[in-house]
């Protein structure tokens, strides 16, 4: 398949680009600047195909990953960035698509699980109505609807959970207290962790892609979701370290801000569409994944 990427120079996106061309698929990366990013992918810029095509005529597919981090103090500025950037993203995808003569079959654009809101006691599923009650979730609300203008292919919006990546990500931030025999329980303990190992998201990415009966929202999280103190103990023993050190709420909410809600809330989500489907997690333990991370 001929497949263009936004956002490929990502952990999420280079591990994709990765795993797609190891099985035969041409790449092409759309992004701001010309840079390459890896041996193999052709760069055009969003400049460049608002003139011209830039040799996607044949395009099979569209996977958004654009957007600003989200692992940085909210900041009123920072808030802005992160949601105009996911909305600016959407919008350009929906009007290269719009110029195309032949459209691609499928755009998976990336979302995320904040959707649903947060719960110690709720379980959610793609069928769970949506919960605005901050502002990572109203970023969600807004990026769907934005990716809901793309007219045309099958639109897979893939609902990311916490993406566990050795080197990447916010797991080597998690993991340093451990390294340095002082990690421990994180606010309660009780907050749920929805999370996924790296090689099944680019995966399940892979598999929204080939298979045409998916469409709308995709969890893509592990099926077996895990509280905070449940992640902690998992994460001690994979690096055989203590986990005797519990952080309390107060002092995250002083050293972060508002973006301690992502560690001191969370939400039990669960991947029907993809089980249902028949998509097998490589990872579905915890215990698993985080002897296979901490290896890397």
């Amino acid at each position: 398949m001929k497949i263009a990427i936004t956002g490929g120079s990502g952990f999420i996106g280079k591990r994709l680009i990765a795993y797609l061309q190891q099985h035969g698929h041409e790449i092409i990366n759309i992004s701001r600047t010309p840079r390459s990013i890896m041996n193999g992918v052709r760069t055009v810029t969003w400049e460049q195909l608002q003139s011209h095509s830039a040799g996607l005529e044949e395009l099979d597919a569209i996977v958004n990953l654009a957007g600003e981090s989200i692992n940085q103090r909210w900041t009123a500025a920072a808030k802005q960035r992160i949601l105009n950037s996911r909305l600016k993203a959407a919008q350009q995808v929906a009007q290269l698509v719009e110029r195309m003569d032949r459209k691609p079959k499928v755009v998976v654009n990336a979302s995320g699980m904040s959707v649903y809101g947060t719960s110690e006691t709720a379980v959610f599923d793609e069928r769970s109505p949506h919960n605005t009650i901050d502002f990572l979730s109203s970023v969600v609300e807004k990026w769907e609807q934005a990716a809901d203008q793309i007219q045309g292919p099958r639109i897979v919006k893939v609902r990311v959970g916490l993406v566990l990546d050795g080197k990447e990500g916010a797991f080597p931030k998690m993991a340093l207290p451990y390294k340095l025999g002082v990690g421990g329980t994180i606010g309660s303990g009780k907050q749920w962790l929805s999370w996924i190992h790296i090689e099944d998201m680019v995966r399940l990415i892979d598999f929204c892609i080939q298979n045409e009966s998916i469409s709308g929202p995709v969890n893509a999280t592990a099926p077996s979701p895990v509280t905070n103190k449940q992640f902690g103990v998992a994460l001690a023993t994979a690096l055989h370290r203590p986990n005797l050190f519990p952080l309390p709420s107060f002092v995250l909410k002083l050293v972060f801000g508002e973006l301690s809600t992502l560690l001191l809330e969370g939400q039990k989500v669960l991947p029907r569409v993809l089980l249902q489907h028949g998509f097998n997690f490589t990872y579905t333990s915890v215990d698993k994944a985080l002897a296979d991370i901490v290896q890397q």
